[in-house]
């Protein structure tokens, strides 16, 4: 399907549950069952409230509490202080053969609010950016809606709240927690909300989705001296130039020209005054790929072509990584049964994303998937990308993410 000229249908009307009438509007193709539409006052509470309160990695402490209120309140075994400020919801299924479990980041980044939002950030220069405000109030919402149908509930599930996905990753230190191991969970789900793709309308694609990266920083030590008289001295200038320029070189000449690829040098200082040659050099970059044999062949090349460059500016340069998460890995199978489960007209197959994720982690354990939920919608003003100081989305979309997991559920049988 095209996705650019795809229309979501818009519908509205009324729908009796229990002695409740409720009235809805919802713009989206997949179909949202009765209670899922009954609970969107609820599920908009819970993600305003913690659009309020956004905290840094590891410091989630009032988000942690907001969460551990909510699965008290829907009757659900919670389990806190998970990688430290995590925290695990659980429920047994009356058969038990598997473990399902569903994965949320809780942590928010440092940008000054400026939506004008009547429910913005109440932390000063923090912010939900990323959507994660979201995504907790869609897991949120699928552990109230499973509170009330344990009875059809066949497999354990998990509500994964983990801390500190925008840095350091806090999916690994959840697993070295050995999360995996006690409540053997079988396989891992996780989403994101996602503005370039259309509203209502969900992203994925198997194997490779999001990039492997690491960071890397450098030093380069010359000699310093009078700008009149060059050749008494090393520049670090002229030879960080020369590195900056043959690192690029690597992905086209290097690696496969089939294959993603990137290195970017972000930050670079050098110098203290315009006459004196800079004796010191730092730069500071990131490189990202999808192949873990071509990511290996980058971090190879970058650390030949250093010893290259010394040699050639009688310099010493010191050459820093630091991996980061592994690439985004989506197992086939899943992806096949995502496709069944919602209907590939729902779908947009995405390209690989050069962007990074630490639900990576999961995947190098257990079998995994991940996809986007569309929030892009340029005529209601929701046209700002993530990290954006006015990213904000249709509240309506979250109910696209909680019957998505329900369907899931529903198609390989845990429901």
């Amino acid at each position: 399907m095209d996705k650019e000229s795809f229309q979501n249908p818009y519908k509205k009307g009324t729908i009796k549950v229990g002695e409740q009438i409720i009235k809805y509007e919802v713009n989206f193709v997949i179909v949202l069952d009765n209670f899922t539409l009954s609970i969107k006052d609820e599920v908009i509470h819970n993600r305003r409230s913690l659009h309020q309160i956004p905290e840094s990695g590891f410091e989630e402490y009032k988000t942690g509490e907001f969460i551990i209120s909510k699965l008290k309140e829907y009757d659900i075994e919670y389990f806190p202080n998970i990688a430290g400020t995590g925290v695990l919801g659980y429920m047994k299924g009356f058969e038990g053969k598997r473990t399902i479990a569903f994965r949320s980041e809780m942590d928010a980044l440092s940008v000054e609010e400026k939506t004008g939002l009547s429910y913005s950030s109440k932390n000063k220069g923090m912010m939900h950016a990323c959507g994660h405000d979201g995504h907790m109030a869609i897991l949120l919402g699928l552990a109230f809606y499973l509170s009330k149908h344990k009875e059809k509930l066949r497999d354990h599930v998990v509500f994964v709240f983990q801390p500190a996905e925008e840095g350091p990753g806090g999916a690994k230190f959840m697993i070295e927690q050995d999360i995996i191991e006690k409540f053997k969970i079988d396989r891992i789900y996780g989403l994101h909300l996602y503005p370039d793709v259309l509203e209502g309308m969900l992203g994925c694609k198997h194997g490779p989705m999001m990039a492997q990266t690491a960071e890397f920083d450098m030093v380069i030590r010359g000699q310093s001296g009078h700008g009149a008289i060059p050749h008494k001295a090393k520049d670090s200038v002229v030879a960080a130039a020369s590195l900056i320029s043959a690192f690029q070189s690597i992905i086209s000449r290097s690696i496969e020209p089939i294959e993603g690829a990137v290195i970017t040098v972000g930050k670079m200082w050098a110098g203290e005054r315009r006459n004196v040659i800079a004796g010191t050099a730092n730069l500071e970059g990131t490189i990202r790929a999808f192949n873990e044999k071509v990511y290996n062949t980058i971090k190879d090349r970058m650390k030949e072509i250093t010893k290259g460059i010394e040699l050639m500016y009688s310099c010493s340069i010191d050459l820093e990584f630091r991996d980061m998460y592994p690439a985004v890995i989506n197992d086939v199978e899943m992806f096949k049964e995502f496709v069944e489960a919602i209907g590939d007209d729902n779908i947009e197959l995405v390209d690989p994303q050069m962007t990074a994720e630490d639900f990576s982690y999961f995947q190098k354990v257990v079998p995994g998937l991940f996809f986007f939920v569309g929030v892009r919608n340029k005529e209601k003003g929701y046209k700002y990308p993530l990290h954006h100081c006015n990213f904000d989305f249709d509240e309506d979309v979250l109910l696209v993410g909680i019957q998505t997991y329900i369907e899931i559920l529903k198609h390989i049988k845990a429901l």
